[in-house]
């Protein structure tokens, strides 16, 4: 990987760092349980317990995707970004521009 390219993947992945941060920070009090003592009715309160399992998933997901995100940065300040894992291969450009945290080739991430 040329430096140039290495630069335009951290340039990536801090963006992507940085708007999943915010992301989080955001849906912090959406995902706040339901209190049972709000006086609200039985349909709106499960409207709104749906709504808080929809922003704790969303969350979850953006939480996984952040630590993925901080090991490949991790991976790009020891040189180790773009090389898969688990076969040691590069990975494929097009591949991590798509999914720039991606940690194993599209062969060994069908594999596992």
């Amino acid at each position: 990987m040329t430096p140039e390219q290495s630069s335009e993947f951290r340039a990536l992945l801090e963006t992507t760092r940085d708007e999943l941060s915010a992301s989080l920070e955001a849906t912090a009090d959406e995902a706040a349980p339901v209190s049972p003592d709000s006086s609200i009715g039985r349909l709106t309160r499960q409207d709104a317990m749906q709504a808080q399992q929809m922003a704790l998933a969303l969350r979850r997901r953006n939480q996984v995707r952040l630590r993925q995100i901080e090991a490949a940065l991790e991976r790009l300040a020891r040189g180790e970004y773009g090389v898969c894992l688990r076969c040691e291969e590069e990975i494929a450009l097009a591949r991590l521009r798509v999914h720039p945290e991606a940690p194993f080739c599209v062969k060994c991430a069908e594999w596992r």
